[in-house]
């Protein structure tokens, strides 16, 4: 029996596609979630994401299993700690950018009463779904709200002091968490 399920071109190995078939591009209203998310992006920078998806276990243990609140307290002598454990990316501006979000993270849903909240508000709390019936068109139209969606996020994150959070990783992120489905 084959597995007839349309994928993207990135997907290759068992790891990628379960979290193809299962995450990505499925929308997640989870603070803990969204955070898990932002750290992970901000540690792929310049690696592939089979590589953050295969440390994803020893990310879950050193970031205090992505509770938001434990990281942003983290001390430097914890950071010093973390530069030393092989299960992570031990890049000191990665780790020390991931506290620095955790801090501001905490402050966004302060302010907005949740994270997901204030990532949603750029989607109009809607879905855009793609079916393979879907005409060019359509997906076009899709893909260029998409786009506006995210440089409005990437705009009003830029506004905010963060630590890593670039471009590229706004885009991979609201493609994992808040997302159209373009698949």
């Amino acid at each position: 029996m084959t597995n007839d399920k349309k994928r993207c071109e990135w997907v290759g190995d068992p790891l990628n596609t379960v979290y193809h078939d299962e995450e990505w591009g499925a929308p997640v209203h989870d603070d803990t979630k969204l955070f898990e998310f932002l750290i992970l992006e901000g540690a792929q920078a310049g690696l592939s994401w089979s590589t953050i998806l295969k440390r994803r276990e020893g990310y879950r243990t050193a970031f205090a299993n992505f509770d938001p609140t434990k990281v942003a307290r983290f001390t430097e002598a914890t950071i010093e700690t973390l530069l030393l454990n092989p299960t992570i990316i031990r890049n000191h501006l990665k780790v020390r950018a991931t506290v620095t979000n955790a801090k501001h993270f905490l402050a966004i849903q302060k302010e907005f009463g949740s994270f997901a909240r204030y990532a949603w508000s750029f989607a109009d709390l809607e879905l855009i779904e793609q079916t393979t019936t879907a005409t060019t068109l359509t997906q076009y139209w899709s893909r260029m709200q998409h786009h506006a969606q995210e440089v409005m996020l990437e705009r009003k994150l830029e506004l905010r002091p963060t630590g890593l959070i670039e471009t590229i990783h706004v885009e991979s992120w609201s493609d994992e968490a808040i997302a159209l489905d373009l698949q």
